[in-house]
């Protein structure tokens, strides 16, 4: 029981730290704030190898995967498409491909955030160069459609956002790779993730809301995509549209 009291009292004091540490800096933020995952580590016997594991075999291998099945790739033709270079311009096996990749990249971060990994840190990196580059002018970042704009995936839609409610998936996409540009701020500091994301983010405030477009998505990704960026942009656009 005393065992339990003390790690009950640590936790306390970690959740106090981060709360007295954020109170000034993070006005627009929730009343009561959460601990933010960077301020946590863990040294035990049980969870710190697994974690560990993370990131020395686990996430690697995903990483392999999103090279292997050619998700990657995508974002490397949808460049080629943008800067009007040859390319295959075969549609993913499905839309929401390119969200994989973001989930991967979101889950090394969380790693990144315990343990310094050059290797991946540079790998990570090199994924976030293609993803930009992958990026419309606008903002919009959906690599079936920038691929081959007349004839992307057949859930598509000929046209942007016309088929969000049912399969297309483009909501979905821009949700998962803001909350992984997010992760990504929150473990190295850096903000070449979060510009790409804010630059999406700065589109849908442009294109949906009262007297612009409507329409729900398929999955509710990016209304908490957009108040995660919130939380560390200030920027109550994003707040309000979610």
């Amino acid at each position: 029981m005393m065992r339990v009291m003390r790690w009950i009292v640590t936790l306390l004091a970690i959740a106090g730290a981060a709360l007295a540490g954020q109170a000034q800096t993070r006005s627009h933020d929730y009343p009561v704030q959460p601990v933010p995952f960077t301020a946590v580590h863990l040294n035990d016997e049980f969870w710190a190898p697994r974690i560990d594991t993370n990131r020395t075999v686990t996430i690697p291998a995903a990483f392999r995967q999103c090279e292997l099945t050619g998700r990657v790739d995508l974002f490397e033709r949808a460049a080629k498409a943008l800067a009007g270079q040859p390319h295959d311009t075969k549609a993913p096996g499905y839309p929401f491909d390119d969200s994989d990749v973001y989930k991967v990249i979101e889950g090394a971060a969380y790693v990144l955030s315990v343990q310094k990994d050059p290797a991946l840190d540079a790998y990570v990196d090199g994924l976030i160069g293609k993803i930009a580059a992958a990026q419309e002018p606008d903002g919009y970042l959906y690599t079936t459609r920038t691929i081959d704009p007349r004839n992307p995936h057949r859930w598509a839609g000929a046209e942007r956002w016309v088929n969000e409610r049912n399969d297309s998936h483009e909501l979905y996409d821009m949700g998962h790779m803001i909350e992984a540009a997010v992760a990504h701020y929150q473990a190295t500091g850096k903000k070449n993730f979060l510009d790409v994301a804010t630059r999406s983010a700065d589109l849908l405030v442009r294109t949906f809301g009262p007297g612009k477009r409507s329409i729900w998505p398929g999955h509710q990704v990016t209304e908490m995509a957009l108040v995660k960026l919130y939380r560390v942009t200030g920027n109550e656009q994003y707040l309000n549209l979610a």
